[in-house]
Order: C-alpha cells, then sequence, then structure tokens
C-alpha cells in the first residue's frame, strides 16, 4: 500500500526545516517501533519504554554523531538547518544542544521520507 507520492528533492528542500522534521519525528518512532515489533515479544508498556528511550533527544543526538560523517552534502544541509532552527518551545529534560541535534536528525528524515527514499532511512537507521 502506498500511502505518499514522494515530492521533489526541490520542493522539499523549499520546506521549513522543522516541517521536515515533523514529518521525520514520525518517521523515527514508526521505524523503532516496527523494529521493536519484529523482534521479542514484549508487553505494549515494555515497548513504549524501549521506544521512547530510543526517539528521546539524547539517544538521536548520539545516533546523529555517528551518522554524521556518512551523511551527503544535501543531508547534510538539510541536518544543519534543522539543527540550527529555531524551534517554538523548549526541551523537556533534554539539554538544548541533544534537542537540536535530534532536531537535524528529524529533518533529515523527514527530507528523505517525503522525497521517496526509505530505502536510505533503512540503510542510515540500521547501520548506527
Amino acid at each position: 500500500m502506498n500511502f505518499f507520492t514522494p515530492i521533489s528533492e526541490k520542493d522539499a528542500l523549499l520546506m521549513s526545516a522543522l516541517s521536515l522534521a515533523y514529518v521525520g519525528d514520525a518517521v523515527h518512532s514508526l521505524f523503532v517501533r516496527e523494529r521493536l515489533l519484529t523482534g521479542v515479544q514484549f508487553k505494549p508498556d515494555a515497548l513504549h519504554t524501549l521506544a521512547s528511550a530510543e526517539v528521546k533527544a539524547a539517544s538521536q543526538a548520539i545516533l546523529i554523531e555517528n551518522l554524521e560523517v556518512r551523511l551527503t552534502e544535501t543531508e547534510k544541509s538539510v541536518y544543519l538547518r534543522g539543527r540550527n532552527a529555531k524551534a517554538h518551545h523548549k526541551a523537556k529534560n533534554q539539554t538544548i544542544a541533544d534537542y537540536r541535534k535530534a532536531t537535524g536528525l528529524e529533518a533529515v528524515l523527514g527530507y528523505l521520507y517525503l522525497t521517496g527514499q526509505h530505502e536510505r532511512i533503512v540503510e542510515l537507521l540500521n547501520d548506527k
């Protein structure tokens, strides 16, 4: 089933970094949840705890630090836009630095999703 028709890279790059991050947040969360469901059987509360630990800003900051050297020039540009974007709310229980890095990662994931580069998302997130 195809839920989304990809947009052009040009159109995606014209979107705000925070809009890309909004989509990327959902993409990362769904990716983590799906991976957890295909592993060992857990009760729902344990799934939630495991997923939350992986998608929190501190974990995403570590992830992007490890992935940054593997990003393409375009992905790096999107990451920097997301990292430097001015969010309209404060990070809860996270450092500002981690929150910004996480927003950058989410912007990259949103960009890749919206442009139909789903295999690239899997490549980046499976090869931490």
